[in-house]
């Protein structure tokens, strides 16, 4: 052979030699991170808390994490090769698992309840799920099983109605707490509302007890037989015929007076009552004129609320609650109107189709200065106030808004075109 033909030999080496030192390489590369790739995964196994088994298509345990080999006492030396089933504490846990896994053949199985047997020998219920597994290409290999002893799961439950249960009270004391507070706010203007009725059945009082008088001294009269003559001279001087007319009058002042100071005491009861599901039918419209009256009679003389609202607003649910929602509305209204002369709220009512179902919308339009866009996404986040520290609790619209949903109805709250805020409120009519 010529020189030129070994210099093309030794050159063909040396890239040969080169090429088997990149593979070298590369393949270090990836031993590399195969071993990285196998610790994260080994790490990961011995970090879960849950028990871990992996078996074969046979139900042979191939490989398991430390959970399980702490759960029953023995190593994974121990444990490979044996029986899925060997793990369990009984034939009927047996017979269970096997009908469970035949029934459902490669599905994966939630939730399975079975006793298993622990390392002091006791059964100990464990909650399961099996998952089957499969190679690159689809094959099935077996099955992967997890599981968590129950009584962790039931502490676990039992701590999380706990919190539930604390949540839903500190809700209803906070609920409560709103409205003894608006309540607060409106005694002066309570007062007032019953000062009234209260004084008209006073005075009927005390007109029936001097009628009383005078009838008393005419039967008197009667029977102590008085000439005709003088008991009709009596009967002119005691003005019993006027009495007489007026009796019905008075009585019926009375009554209705006292009707009305039922009315203005139950109102009172529903309304600082702690909440009851109640799901009753009732009158939106008398709601909203005790609402109205209640607020305007604590509110200075310049608040003035008009209302113009539809007939037949019957709807179902809490009159309680559902004061509650139109005194916040009117209660910030006033409050929002601070500044002007006069300050004026209407509420303008209407009754709109939505879908199969008619519904009553509210609009509670006030002539405030309205409420900044960016305080528009927050206008019923709990808290929420911009009202100065110790004028509000933040919790009124929130709460309202959450009373309006039970309802099956909408609150939402914008600035209307005319100025000022408006909040729509619309609940749904009672079939």
């Amino acid at each position: 052979m010529g020189e030129g033909a070994w210099i093309d030999v030794i050159q063909k080496m040396d890239e040969v030699y080169s090429d088997l030192l990149q593979y070298e390489v590369v393949l270090e590369e990836k031993n590399a991170k195969l071993e990285e790739s196998q610790g994260f995964i080994l790490s990961v196994l011995t970090s879960i808390s849950d028990i871990l088994v992996v078996c074969d298509r046979s139900g042979r345990i191939e490989d398991v994490n430390r959970s399980l080999e702490q759960f029953t006492g023995r190593m994974l030396a121990e444990l490979r090769g044996q029986s899925f089933f060997d793990l369990l504490a009984d034939p009927a846990a047996v017979e269970a698992a096997r009908g469970l896994l035949a029934l459902r053949g490669d599905a994966p199985v939630h939730d399975c309840e079975l006793a298993l047997r622990a390392a002091d020998g006791s059964a100990v219920p464990v909650s399961l799920n099996c998952t089957p597994r499969y190679s690159s290409v689809g094959k099935s290999l077996g099955m992967v099983i997890t599981g968590r002893p129950v009584g962790e799961l039931r502490r676990a439950y039992s701590a999380l109605r706990q919190a539930h249960d604390d949540l839903k009270r500190t809700q209803q004391q906070l609920l409560h707490s709103e409205k003894m507070a608006s309540l607060g706010r409106l005694v002066a203007g309570v007062a007032h509302e019953l000062n009234n009725p209260i004084s008209f059945i006073l005075g009927n009082t005390h007109a029936l007890r001097r009628y009383a008088q005078r009838l008393e001294e005419y039967l008197a009269a009667v029977h102590g037989g008085v000439g005709a003559e003088a008991l009709a001279d009596l009967r002119e001087r005691l003005r019993i015929d006027r009495i007489l007319k007026d009796l019905e009058p008075l009585i019926d002042g009375t009554i209705e007076g006292a009707e009305r100071t039922r009315d203005i005491v139950d109102g009172l009861k529903r309304f600082s009552a702690l909440d009851r599901e109640e799901n009753a039918r009732f009158d939106l419209a008398a709601v909203i004129d005790r609402s109205v009256t209640w607020v305007s009679k604590a509110a200075p003389e310049r608040f003035r609320v008009t209302v113009h609202l539809p007939p037949g607003l019957q709807v179902t649910g809490s009159a309680g609650q559902m004061q509650q929602v139109v005194m916040n509305l009117v209660q910030n209204a006033c409050d929002a109107t601070a500044g002007q002369h006069p300050a004026r709220l209407e509420i303008r009512g209407q009754i709109a189709a939505a879908g199969a179902r008619r519904e009553v919308v509210l609009d509670f339009h006030d002539n405030g200065s309205g409420i900044e866009d960016r305080h528009l996404p927050h206008i019923f986040d709990p808290f929420f106030t911009t009202k100065p520290v110790g004028s509000g609790t933040g919790l009124g619209l929130s709460i309202s808004y959450g009373i309006v949903e039970r309802h099956g109805g909408r609150l939402t709250a914008g600035n209307h075109p005319r100025g000022g805020a408006c909040f729509t409120l619309r609940l749904p009519l009672a079939d």
